[in-house]
């Protein structure tokens, strides 16, 4: 059982009171600073008074964080290379992925073109970090016997649609991210038991996903309103994330040898598609109507070996570091390029 709590209060203040190399992983969503009504403050600084409020969350955030710890930061175009620039050469951070969120929906523009992605930077503490590929793979398009069926790499643009208005899990909140896409982050960069912060908590997407995932977190939210949202949702029964990559739900083509198709869709749901029960009925009808079949997929989590087992690689590892050498994590001075 994770133990996750949001806490209301200045995130400032806040990171204060966190012991200095004792966080996992940071995912940070902060104000983009482009004039959004939060409730009880708008999100409005002078430039100077941004980047001054951006490198002193930043220095806190850098001094929690364990040696293999990792930060995501989402922003806006405008301010994205000066954060760029305070982790990497203020802080001496490890820059890992500038990532590409996009998205399908969002404002039209008559003149000019209408946004359609955020960007997430990542960035490790030191280059002996958390990193589970296995955990976050998507299918491949097809099969072959030297594929690594388990799935590929999803790349650095990550395609989740908005939170709809229309959807249940829709919060009173005007940045609300999808599941899915924090879902990837956590998997990614942390494991079962892992202390995971959220600095600007806001709705409480991390901290839903954090206590599906069995990691601990801790949000802090200046709003006490968003507080209380985020303690209702937290308590509300889970059925599934509200988000997913759509290339989950995809079936890899030349699965012709029935044997081999019947394993790999066994395996399917476990992989691509745990936590994600909206997407399992969609998945049965591709698998319908390309290959005639109608998968059985109720022992998708049975133990019996697989075919595809011995192609799945260490689905837990610290990048870097041999397994003798995972108890004893020494941090390094030199740079990677970038």
């Amino acid at each position: 059982m994770s133990d996750t709590r949001i806490i209301h209060g200045n995130s400032l203040e806040l990171f204060s009171t966190l012991n200095s190399r004792s966080v996992d992983l940071i995912i940070s969503d902060p104000p983009y600073n482009l004039g959004k009504d939060y409730g009880n403050n708008h999100d409005l600084k002078g430039f100077a008074e941004y980047l001054d409020f951006s490198r002193m969350w930043l220095s806190q955030a850098h001094r929690v964080l364990k040696p293999t710890g990792s930060i995501y930061v989402f922003m806006g175009v405008r301010f994205i290379s000066y954060l760029y620039d305070i982790m990497d050469r203020d802080l001496g951070m490890f820059f890992n992925s500038w990532i590409c969120w996009h998205y399908t929906q969002g404002i039209g523009k008559k003149i000019g073109f209408s946004p359609r992605h955020d960007d997430v930077l990542l960035f490790n503490k030191s280059q002996k970090f958390t990193f589970n590929l296995d955990a976050v793979r998507v299918p491949q398009k097809y099969y072959r016997a030297r594929n690594n069926m388990r799935g590929a790499n999803p790349g650095d643009v990550w395609k989740f649609s908005h939170v709809h208005y229309c959807n249940e899990n829709r919060q009173d909140h005007p940045t609300q991210k999808p599941e899915g896409l924090m879902e990837r982050m956590v998997l990614a960069s942390s494991n079962e038991g892992d202390l995971v912060i959220d600095p600007y908590a806001g709705s409480g997407t991390t901290l839903r996903v954090c206590q599906q995932l069995n990691r601990n977190c801790v949000g802090f939210e200046l709003n006490p309103d968003y507080v209380k949202m985020t303690k209702e949702r937290l308590s509300k029964p889970f059925r599934g994330f509200d988000s997913i990559d759509e290339r989950m739900e995809r079936v890899p083509f030349d699965l012709r040898d029935k044997s081999i198709r019947e394993d790999y869709l066994k395996n399917h749901t476990k992989w691509f598609l745990e936590r994600h029960n909206g997407s399992i009925e969609r998945f049965q009808q591709a698998v319908k109507e390309l290959y005639g079949d109608t998968p059985n997929l109720g022992d998708s989590q049975a133990s019996e070996p697989s075919l595809f087992d011995r192609v799945r690689p260490d689905t837990s590892q610290r990048q870097g570091l041999r397994p003798s050498e995972k108890t004893d994590i020494s941090r390094s001075n030199e740079r990677l390029p970038v």
